[in-house]
């Protein structure tokens, strides 16, 4: 039987005030605890005290040369949540006043420019039309997909939507990532696709407007791009992209994008001003004039 460390008390204390003082969804949690538990036993650290500029920079180097499935490496991407889960760590370390090496030693990866593939404007039409409103299942995925699209919310806050939300506004709180409360808005095609989908519910123990799971969601939203003809891949996430980018493109302000889709930091929003500054580029080129030689 492995005998248990000090770091490994301390982290077991880290992961729980993660859940319950900072408030992290219990995936965050076992996110973290997977990327402490590879470090801890890649360095064999003990104490706090042990960890160290270089085993930092040695478990870099590591994170750097690990493959996956594929054969190809770690994506910096995936080795900045291993890092980001370790200064986590380091800064609970020094809110405890136990003497640590200093969080701000571990520095990100750089990594590329986000891009994001989207599907065109008539592609959406043609998504949100697909599913079949003679049956109770096209009913309810016309008003899953309605409702992505309308709102921006992401998956996990549509499967925790409750039967008995009040409609008759136009809006509603909605609690998101990291706890934090916004409000999303209903279109006129979201709130008739719900309303007729919940007056043809039969069932009456379930309090989930849509008692689907996460998974469930992903699996029908690809089954109707292909469905529509539509040749990339396309997800929950997706739509949340069109909804942001559509917002964008009609005239909407960052500011108000950020708050409508809850990001905590601006710079997650800005991500779609590349697609909007594509579209001008585009505008530019089709309809700026020429000299004629």
């Amino acid at each position: 039987m492995t005998n248990t460390t000090e770091l490994d008390k301390l982290k077991r204390e880290f992961l729980e005030y993660t859940e319950i003082e900072k408030g992290r969804s219990l995936n965050t949690v076992r996110n973290y605890d997977h990327y402490l538990s590879r470090f801890l036993e890649f360095s064999k650290a003990k104490k706090p005290s042990d960890i160290t500029d270089s085993y930092i920079r040695e478990y870099r180097l590591w994170l750097n040369r690990q493959t996956v499935s594929s054969g190809d490496t770690l994506k910096k991407k995936t080795q900045n949540y291993y890092l980001i889960a370790l200064r986590a760590f380091l800064k609970y370390l020094a809110k405890r006043g136990l003497k640590a090496l200093s969080p701000e030693v571990i520095e990100l990866a750089r990594v590329g420019e986000r891009s994001i593939d989207l599907i065109t404007p008539q592609e959406l039409t043609r998504l949100l039309d697909t599913p079949d409103r003679e049956t109770l299942v096209g009913l309810r995925d016309k008003a899953i997909l309605e409702t992505l699209f309308s709102t921006g919310l992401r998956v996990s806050e549509l499967c925790s939507l409750p039967r008995d939300l009040d409609l008759k506004a136009d809006e509603f709180s909605i609690r998101g990532k990291g706890e934090k409360i916004r409000v999303v808005f209903l279109s006129n095609e979201a709130k008739e696709a719900i309303n007729t989908y919940l007056d043809k519910r039969k069932d009456i123990d379930n309090d989930l407007m849509f008692p689907m799971t996460a998974r469930s969601v992903q699996r029908l939203i690809k089954r109707y791009a292909i469905k529509a003809g539509i040749g990339k891949k396309v997800t929950p996430h997706l739509v949340r992209h069109m909804f942001a980018t559509d917002l964008l493109g009609n005239g909407a302000d960052l500011r108000s994008v950020q708050m409508l889709l809850g990001h905590s930091n601006i710079s997650t929003t800005q991500i779609y001003t590349h697609v909007t500054d594509k579209q001008l580029k585009e505008t530019h080129k089709k309809f700026h004039s020429r000299r004629k030689s």
